[in-house]
């Protein structure tokens, strides 16, 4: 009843995932036109404070964005549009060229001109959905000395997330083909909590390998790409951006998320550790 928080986040949650009430289940169809209507009514405000903020109409106009709350990282402070409206600011559209053409002793060149600065900020900021190689920066090979890299060239595979045939013994903690939070150390802990439990059962069972049957990560796998029809129709529409790997999806399906969330995950989780079967997994024992 009340937002305790009453952040950024927690707004976006409130206006833009709300499902209203309904006599009966909303089908995905209504579902995803209820949050698209919600989503450009969320962005409308934020042009809306564009434009009422800043002065000159063609910088305005620059600054509005047009697309999908998600299609880029939520940012809440936009204290600095006012900076705009200076004599000495001037904003440099890139959006054609995708960035600066390059770095001069004077400054930077961007759209073919040179401007001189006395101070370039770099303001990277961190890839998500590049090439894995490039990202994690060592190499891991399984058996054959096959590395992960072309192990997972057509798709990611593997079990809960976690674990990839062909790996044995090798553990993956991450945010694909498993469930996402805002709040990562939490998800993260919860992660390293199964994979413990793995490894300990692994030993109390005397096998010195585990790794996932093939039957046991496909049959994840497929769950996984079940899941993902909307989020790739929404990805397809965003403009170009680090969470559409600048418009080049490829197979995204298969290293998408587990949609119902983060609690659903855990739960299934701990339902598959009680079992205590290690159901999907294979578990190799040293010949006596």
């Amino acid at each position: 009843e009340e937002d305790l928080v009453n952040d950024g986040w927690t707004d976006i949650f409130r206006n833009v995932m709300a499902m209203p009430k309904s006599d009966k289940p909303l089908s995905i169809q209504e579902i995803g036109q209820i949050m698209e209507l919600a989503d450009f009514k969320k962005m409308e405000t934020i042009r809306r404070r564009v434009e009422e903020t800043v002065r000159d109409r063609d910088v305005a106009e620059a600054l509005k964005p047009y697309y999908r709350q998600f299609c880029k990282r939520p940012t809440f402070n936009d204290e600095y549009l006012p900076a705009f409206n200076r004599d000495n600011v001037t904003l440099v559209d890139v959006s054609e060229s995708k960035g600066v053409d390059r770095i001069t002793p004077k400054g930077v060149v961007a759209n073919g001109q040179e401007y001189e600065v006395d101070c370039i900020i770099y303001a990277s900021g961190f890839e998500i959905t590049t090439d894995f190689r490039r990202r994690l920066g060592l190499e891991i090979h399984g058996r054959g000395g096959v590395s992960i890299y072309d192990h997972w060239e057509d798709g990611m595979k593997t079990l809960h997330g976690f674990t990839t045939r062909d790996f044995p013994n090798w553990f993956y903690v991450g945010i694909s083909q498993n469930a996402l939070s805002v709040n990562m150390t939490a998800m993260f802990d919860e992660q390293a909590r199964h994979i413990s439990y793995i490894i300990a059962e692994t030993q109390k069972r005397g096998a010195t390998t585990v790794e996932p049957t093939a039957e046991g990560q496909q049959a994840w796998c497929d769950l996984i790409a079940s899941m993902q029809v909307m989020g790739l129709e929404f990805f397809e529409s965003c403009t170009p951006g680090y969470y559409n790997n600048e418009g080049n999806l490829g197979d995204r399906r298969v290293s998408g998320t587990y949609t119902p969330g983060l609690n659903a995950f855990n739960a299934l989780l701990e339902q598959w550790r009680a079992k205590g079967d290690m159901e999907g997994l294979e578990l190799d024992r040293p010949v006596s």
